[in-house]
């Protein structure tokens, strides 16, 4: 009987709802639905993407890079871009545009755009305009107003940067203040002390009388030592800087580029028709801090041009595998709708206007694709990164990336530099060999005695006194003599006092030594060397431009004039400097650098190699330290060659470096130094729980083979008894296949292979390589560059599909830490370079452990968790939906109104459903106490298509038991269909929240009481149900009998499997728990 009543009505006219009787809205065909939905579609998306290709292509254009030519004290005529900085991804124009067409550019917003914009098609209007607009605007507001929030931020940084004061020099000789946005190059602009330099200027003139200050350029390029920069010498001897102006003078300047490293440049004094080369050291890049002094700098390049701007390449967008996995999901919920759809029109029937039926349908069982997924997994996300910022056993950890927090929990291969991150690259000497005899840390006093020996023995000669020691000590003391002072000569170090005098040039026998001196160097090796020199009696106490001081064990000070530097390059691996000995007026070339490249170039000897191996054995980092003196005539040839190979614009490093080296052989071999790097905290013990949490440990280093190998085994990355399987220099394709088949003979054994070899095996047998290392349980990666770093990370990746995370503290493992999956950054005594590229920046690597099982857990458990009850939700309803219209003829019209299914996605159940954020299965100590915990999470069993069926079949039992009770025991009205259901619906879904659970939070039970409150209120003044009804004990004894129908099961399903077969970190608290007890029993 109540089938045939309602049939007439519903055959009339399906846009109707069940509940409203109001809408008399008639409707008249002009155009088909399919055919105005394709069209509004479609120009929407066009007309969007070709203004933001427009507005795209005008923001984007770039003018050619070239050289150029600034008169000094000129301004220029040619145009350069402005000194502006802008790191905005909006302006006021395109933020609407752009920010639209960035969220509409993903599948599942434009799907529901679709859906909502088909409502403006009265043929396919099922409801409410905001039933489907509310949902879909909701999600785009707290997006825009997100990008719109960082964009102004961005917009307020880049504004105080802009407007930072600066003075400029005018003709007249008087400073003039203004904005750095205002700076334009030929601009001669002055630099204070600790004041960042705002464009890429030429180092004209100073304050300082040696002509050199120091700078900083830790924002540049992640290095925290100061560096050395040089004013150009024709400009500093000027007695004012009014004079710059009177000056006929002009710079040459190389083309922009990305180089920091490097400069080519020319300044000529047209009115003497001299020339100066300019090289790097004379330039001081933007975004520097200057450290020392005041500078006047001569401005080249602007804005965009300067080398921190170009060097600010976005990192590629990383995208977690729960993520990936979701999308997977949400294209098989897609496929549903299609399914579900199709099957519902072939039980209908293809008669009438069936398109206009079919699209009805999809916009019912859209809510199958949960459009505010999207936004609870970012929300969480940002909470994740809130929690790891906020751990007060992770001190200083920031998280860069807030994208991929999961992917902290999935991590299979761990890659790791060894200098800094391993260690803790603070480097201490150990000893000094020379050959027939070496000194350590308990025999460095006969050093300190050798060295007054030598030094007294040359004050006594130069005053005629004779020495008579016998020929063995005189030897073995001259020796020791010259090998510490060719250390306290061959560097780039330069004493810094902080009282801003140097008391120690003043000779005598009492020396001030009271006073604080701060040694700066690029390196922390030269810093150790400088200081174990310091101690053995020989410090530095003065360096400039030219000079440097050293102060002998008697106090007399030896002056030495410094005639050319070879600064040190990963390339050459070396460092040199010729001196003037102005004593005695010896020239002297010195250098040092690794055994690789010195072997070479020092006279013939039988104990270098077998030293350098031995000492690297012992886990030290070796330098080998040789000399050459010249005569006059020798280097005034070089100087005249070296200065014409500085003078070239073309090539000039090669050139350069061909002149170099005509000095670089049969160099008197001085001495072999090694130094440690101690081992960071807590190395030993967060290795092993790393490894036992299920991590496959490589190590990527550019340190020699045995030094590598040696500090694999100190921090027990390599335990004791287990085997290695050494891949040294592999020169053909033949001895790369032995090597590979004696790998494979063994087991359980250790990798280590250097950088060369493994370029071979790449070459001929990647394929078979790789299938052999991912089996080692360790693999060490010696002599890698950075380039090769990042291309074994990929090679992991591309052959194992596992996540990877790297972990680094230096510019050259930047390059790894990008590629990596999860990129970990240390801050170390390197800089912050590595920390500012990564996704997460710790200050220990014991951090790490804690980073990934803890809150890598924690994270991806509660995103699985979160994702899937939201597409539960979501599936519930459709379920409800279909039985609903199966049950009336396969009509195509909504179950409940229009704001009952917006609250229903929103303030009815979001709360309780975000609150699983806070949810945890085990405590933070069970975590780091079993580790073996973690391996389960590698499998992603938290959300798999197993976990998404049982999801869809209790979606499905759930969406059945609610819907055909609330048919059964609505009685005579059908409105009471409506209200039970949904009532039912709203505390099934708080329910089953209850039952995911598995740690409870206060935050939780608050989250329950205010959804509840806000559905109570929205019942008692929305009308939304007959309220008669509602008061009744009908009402609620129908609604309790069908919501424990739909939930009780569960819960006893899950009682039962706790009890019979409990997951094994419920036993583990269990256990942990029963411990704690017998322990306070024990000891009460």
């Amino acid at each position: 009987m109540m089938h045939a009543a309602v049939d007439g009505d519903f055959e009339a006219d399906e846009s109707q709802y069940l509940l409203s009787d109001t809408d008399t809205e008639t409707r008249t065909f002009r155009m088909t639905g399919t055919q105005k939905l394709c069209c509004l579609s479609y120009c929407v998306r066009n007309c969007l993407a070709r203004l933001c290709e427009g507005l795209v292509n005008c923001c984007l254009r770039r003018r050619q890079l070239t050289a150029r030519s600034v008169r000094v004290g000129h301004p220029t005529v040619e145009k350069f871009p402005a000194n502006v900085i802008r790191n905005q991804k909006y302006n006021f124009i395109t933020f609407i545009p752009l920010a639209l067409f960035e969220q509409f550019k993903m599948f599942l917003n434009l799907y529901f755009l679709v859906m909502a914009t088909s409502q403006f098609i009265p043929e396919l209007r099922i409801g409410y305009l905001y039933t489907y607009w509310g949902p879909l605007g909701f999600v785009i507001m707290v997006t825009l107003i997100r990008e719109a929030v960082d964009d102004v931020r961005r917009w307020q940084r880049d504004k105080e940067v802009n407007q930072q004061k600066y003075k400029k020099l005018t003709p007249q000789g008087a400073q003039r203040t203004i904005t750095s946005a205002n700076i334009r190059v030929g601009d001669l602009i002055f630099v204070e002390k600790d004041q960042r330099v705002p464009a890429d200027v030429v180092f004209l003139r100073t304050t300082e009388a040696s002509g050199t200050c120091f700078i900083r350029t830790d924002q540049l390029d992640g290095e925290t030592d100061w560096k050395l920069r040089l004013a150009v010498p024709v400009t500093q001897k000027l007695e004012t800087n009014e004079e710059l102006f009177s000056m006929d003078a002009t710079v040459y300047a190389e083309k922009p580029q990305k180089d920091i490293y490097t400069f080519i440049g020319t300044f000529t004094k047209h009115d003497t028709s001299t020339e100066e080369s300019l090289s790097v050291e004379n330039t001081v890049w933007a975004d520097s801090v200057v450290a020392s002094g005041r500078l006047l700098g001569l401005v080249i390049y602007t804005g965009s041009e300067t080398r921190a701007v170009m060097n600010n390449a976005a990192p590629r967008s990383k995208v977690g595998l729960l993520d990936l996995e979701i999308n997977n999901l949400t294209k098989l919920l897609f496929v549903a709708v299609l399914g579900l759809t199709v099957v519902m029109m072939l039980l209908k029937g293809f008669s009438g206007p069936w398109y206009r039926y079919f699209f009805r349908f999809m916009l019912l069982f859209s809510y199958i694709i949960p459009i505010s997924l999207r936004v609870n997994l970012d929300v969480g996300k940002a909470f994740y990164s809130w929690v790891i910022h906020r751990d007060k056993d992770m001190q200083g950890t920031v998280v860069r990336s807030t994208t991929i927090p999961e992917e902290l929990g999935r991590i299979t291969y761990l890659l790791t530099d060894k200098t800094g991150t391993l260690t803790q690259n603070e480097m201490v000497f150990k000893i000094l060999h020379l050959g027939t005899v070496a000194y350590g840390s308990d025999t460095f006093d006969e050093v300190t005695t050798h060295v007054a020996t030598f030094f007294g023995k040359e004050s006594s000669s130069s005053q005629g006194a004779t020495a008579t020691p016998t020929r063995m000590r005189r030897t073995v003391v001259t020796r020791v003599g010259e090998a510490v002072k060719a250390l306290a000569l061959c560097h780039n170090v330069t004493p810094v006092y902080e009282e801003g005098v140097n008391p120690a040039l003043e000779e005598g026998d009492e020396i001030q030594t009271n006073h604080n001196v701060n040694y700066q160097a690029s390196s922390p090796d030269e810093v150790a060397l400088v200081k174990w020199t310091e101690s053995v009696g020989l410090p530095l106490v003065h360096r400039d431009l030219t000079t440097l001081t050293l102060r002998t064990p008697q106090g007399k000070m030896l002056t030495y004039t410094v005639l050319q530097i070879f600064p040190f390059t990963s390339e050459s691996k070396r460092m040199g400097i010729i001196v003037r000995d102005e004593s005695s007026g010896q020239v002297v070339l010195y250098m040092k650098g690794a055994d690789t490249v010195m072997a070479s170039m020092v006279e013939y000897n039988d104990w270098l190699e077998e030293e350098c191996i031995n000492l690297a054995q012992k886990g030290l980092r070796t330098l080998v330290v040789a000399r050459k003196v010249l005569t006059a005539e020798q280097y005034t040839h070089f100087e005249q060659r070296y200065n014409a190979a500085k003078m070239s614009v073309t090539e000039r490093g090669s050139r350069v470096a061909a002149v170099v080296e005509t000095l670089e052989c049969d160099l008197e071999l001085l001495c072999l130094t090694g130094v440690e790097d101690k081992l960071q905290t807590n190395v030993k013990q967060t290795l092993e729980l790393l490894r036992n949490a299920g991590m496959r440990i490589w190590m990527l280093t550019g340190d020699k083979l045995e030094t590598a190998t040696c500090i694999a085994k100190s921090s027990r990355l390599v335990s004791p008894n287990q085997g290695l399987h050494i891949m040294g220099s592999l020169g053909s394709r033949r001895e790369a296949h032995l090597e590979l088949n004696a790998l494979r003979r063994k087991s359980d054994c250790a990798l280590i292979i250097k950088g060369d070899a493994l370029e071979t095996c790449l070459q001929y047998y990647e394929h078979e390589l790789m299938d052999l290392a991912v089996q080692c349980p360790v693999v060490v990666v010696c002599r890698c560059s950075p380039t090769q770093k990042a291309a074994v990370v990929r090679l992991i990746q591309r052959h194992t599909g596992k996540r990877t995370a790297a972990v680094g503290d230096g510019g050259n493992d930047v390059s790894m830490i990008q590629a990596a999956d999860a990129g970990i950054g240390i801050v170390g005594k390197e800089g912050k370079q590595a920390s500012l590229a990564a996704d997460f920046s710790i200050e220990q690597f014991q951090h790490i452990a804690r980073l990934c099982l803890v809150h890598g857990r924690n994270s991806y458990k509660r995103s699985a968790a979160l994702s899937q009850f939201v597409m539960h939700r979501g599936l519930i309803i459709s379920t409800m939906q279909a039985i609903f219209s199966s049950i009336f003829y396969f009509s195509s019209v909504a179950l409940y109104q229009g704001f009952l299914m917006v609250g229903y996605a929103t303030i009815y159940t979001n709360f309780p459903v975000f609150s699983l954020v806070l949810d945890q299965d085990v405590s933070p100590t069970i975590a780091l106490t079993y580790p073996e915990l973690y391996k389960d999470l590698t499998k992603g069993r938290s959300l798999s298509y197993k976990t998404f069926f049982v999801w869809v079949l209790i979606s499905m039992y759930q969406g059945g038991v609610l819907m055909y009770g609330a048919m059964l025991l609505f009685e005579d009205e059908l409105i009471h269909v409506v209200s039970i259901s949904f009532t039912s619906l709203i505390l099934t879904e708080l329910l089953m929240v209850g039952l995911t659970v598995r740690t409870w939070h206060p935050l939780m039970v608050v989250a329950q009481f205010i959804s509840l409150g806000f559905y109570a209120l929205s019942v008692i003044f929305m009308h939304y149900f007959d309220w008669e009804f509602i008061k009744s004990k009908d009402f609620f004894w129908k609604v309790l009998v069908i919501t424990l129908v739909s939930c009780l099961p569960l819960y006893i399903l899950k009682f039962l499997r706790r009890k019979f077969t409990p997951p094994t970190y419920s036993k583990l608290e269990e256990l942990n728990t029963f411990g704690s007890s017998s322990l306070t029993q024990q000891h009460p």
